[in-house]
C-alpha cells in the first residue's frame, strides 16, 4: 500500500476516528486506527465495540491496500510533522512495515493485518430521521449534562431520543434533574425510541461541525444507532431496556411563577459560586417577594447576598438549590427572560417556555 496525503487532511481523519479508540482492551488490535485503501477511497475506522467511527480522507492512492497502525503513535508522528499543507506519504510491505515520511523526517513503525481489524456493525437504512448538524449539535449540548456518570445505573448513562411523527424529544436524567428539549423536523417519520450512550453523543457533538446548511442522517436499527454527516459515520450500540417514565414525573401544577432576566440571573448565581470549592455542597437560597428575589449564599469563606427584579404571580416561597444545576440550565437557554415554576419548597422546580420546547426540571435541596 502506498498512499499520499497533505498533512492537515490526515491529521484532522485521525483526530476524527480516535475518539472510538478505547484507552484499555483486551483486543489489541482495536488500540489501532485501519486505513483501508482496498477500493478507490481512502478510509480511517476507530472502533471500541461500543463505538465506531469511519471518516473519509482525501489523498492520493499510489497503490491499494490496508494496513492497521497503532492509534497513539500513529497520531502522534503526524501531529508532529512539518508545516499543515506539506505532503506525507505512507508506505506499506507484505510484513506491514510502514513507513511514514514527510520532507525530511522519515518513521519505520510496525502495522498489523488489516483483515484482523474489526468493521463496523452494518445497519440497514430503512429507518430515519434527517436534521440539521446545527440543531443535533446544540440538541446535545443542551441536554447532555444531566446523564450520570455513574455507570450504575444505565439508563441515566444514556439520552432518550424520541421520534413522534415530525417531532424529535431527547431526554436526560441523573436523579437530581431531568433535561428535556423537543425539535421539529422537516418531514414525518416512523415512531421511534431508542436510549443512546451519554458518550457516543459527546462525541457526536464534538465531530459536528455545527452548520445550518449541512445536514445530519439518523439510522436506527433494533441495536444500534448510526449518524452519518460530511465523511464520516458514527456506529453505536443502544442501550437497551426501558427508559424512565417521565410523563409522571412532570407537573403542570404551581403555586409560584417567576419571570425574570436570564443573564442577570446567572450572572448572579455564577458570583455566588466563587465562594464554593469543588466538594461543597452549600445551597443556594432564594427567597421570593413581591416583586424582588433576593439570592443568599453562605460558605465558609463568607456569604452573599443579592436582589433581583422579577415579575412574580402566586405565593411567596424560600427554596433552596446546588446552584451548579440552576447554572448548567441557563447557559443552554436562550431565550432573555426565563419562567421558573415552583410548587413548595420541597417540590421540583421546572423552568420552561410557553410551547415546552424546553423543560429543565430541577430537585430542590434542604437547607437550614
Amino acid at each position: 500500500m502506498k498512499l499520499r496525503f497533505q498533512k492537515d487532511a490526515i491529521v484532522n481523519g485521525i483526530n476524527i476516528v480516535m475518539k472510538a479508540v478505547p484507552s484499555k482492551t483486551t483486543m489489541s488490535i482495536l488500540e489501532c486506527i485501519l486505513i483501508d485503501a482496498s477500493t478507490n477511497e481512502i478510509k480511517l475506522t476507530g472502533n471500541d465495540m461500543e463505538l465506531g467511527i469511519e471518516t473519509r480522507v482525501e489523498g492520493d492512492i499510489l497503490e491499494h491496500g490496508k494496513i492497521a497502525l497503532d492509534a497513539k503513535l500513529f497520531s502522534e508522528i503526524t501531529r508532529r510533522l512539518s508545516s499543515e499543507n506539506a505532503s506525507v506519504t505512507i508506505e506499506s510491505d507484505d510484513k506491514f512495515n510502514t513507513t511514514i515520511s514527510c520532507e525530511n523526517s522519515v518513521f519505520n513503525i510496525q502495522g498489523r493485518d488489516g483483515e484482523e481489524f474489526a468493521y463496523l456493525p452494518y445497519i440497514e437504512k430503512d429507518k430515519y430521521i434527517c436534521l440539521s448538524q446545527f440543531t443535533l449539535k446544540e440538541v446535545i449540548q443542551q441536554t447532555i449534562f444531566s446523564i450520570s456518570p455513574n455507570d450504575s445505573n444505565k439508563m441515566m448513562a444514556g439520552e432518550l431520543f424520541e421520534v413522534n411523527e415530525n417531532q424529535l424529544k431527547v431526554v436526560s436524567l441523573d436523579g437530581h434533574r431531568i433535561s428535556i428539549r423537543k425539535v421539529r423536523l422537516k418531514d414525518h417519520y416512523e415512531d421511534t425510541k431508542v436510549i443512546v450512550p451519554g458518550k457516543t453523543l459527546s462525541e457526536v457533538s464534538k465531530i459536528l461541525g455545527g452548520d445550518n446548511e449541512k445536514e445530519v442522517l439518523i439510522y436506527f436499527s433494533t441495536n444500534h444507532i448510526l449518524f452519518e454527516f460530511d465523511n464520516t459515520i458514527v456506529v453505536s450500540r443502544l442501550i437497551e431496556g426501558e427508559y424512565f417514565r417521565i410523563s409522571q414525573m412532570l407537573s403542570s401544577d404551581y403555586e409560584t411563577k417567576v419571570s425574570v432576566n436570564k443573564k442577570e440571573f446567572l450572572d448572579c448565581i455564577e458570583r455566588a459560586t466563587i465562594l464554593i470549592r469543588e466538594n461543597d455542597k452549600k445551597p443556594l437560597i432564594i427567597n421570593i417577594g413581591d416583586n424582588s428575589m433576593e439570592l443568599k449564599l453562605n460558605s465558609s469563606f463568607g456569604s452573599m447576598n443579592a436582589d433581583l427584579m422579577i415579575h412574580k404571580t402566586g405565593k411567596d416561597i424560600m427554596i433552596g438549590f446546588n446552584p451548579k444545576f440552576l447554572i448548567d440550565a441557563l447557559r443552554v437557554i436562550d431565550d432573555e427572560e426565563i419562567n421558573i415554576y415552583m410548587m413548595n419548597p420541597k417540590s421540583p422546580c421546572f423552568i420552561k417556555d410557553e410551547e415546552e420546547n424546553y423543560i429543565y426540571l430541577i430537585l430542590p435541596v434542604n437547607f437550614n
